[in-house]
């Protein structure tokens, strides 16, 4: 059998190679080979597939009501230095000019 590593995120050992990525069958969990996030099972990625870290400036990709508030997120809204969720990699913390404290799945979200 050969040297493939288990799912950080799901921890399954139902893995195989695709080029420089390591694919889970189970979950469909992706991860560099040698990626350092990837033995804390979280890495954050946009709409687009790109690798968001602490402190990055996102854009909403389209308009979102907020929960609490009477305004919306309109489509272009930059988030900047935001938070990474710990053991979460579908929602990041922000503030926007008018709204602070908000939480945001990162779906809705394009790196700037």
């Amino acid at each position: 059998m050969s040297n493939v590593p288990a799912c950080p995120q799901c921890t399954l050992e139902n893995t195989y190679a695709d080029g420089a990525l390591m694919i889970c069958a189970d979950c469909g969990f992706e991860w560099a080979a040698g990626d350092a996030d990837a033995t804390t099972g979280v890495v954050v990625r946009d709409s687009n597939g790109n690798v968001l870290v602490a402190g990055d400036t996102v854009t909403v990709i389209k308009d979102l009501k907020v929960k609490g508030s009477s305004i919306p997120l309109k489509q272009g809204t930059v988030i900047r230095n935001i938070r990474l969720v710990e053991d979460d990699a579908e929602h990041i913390e922000g503030n926007s000019d008018k709204i602070k404290g908000l939480v945001l799945k990162t779906c809705f979200l394009r790196k700037a």
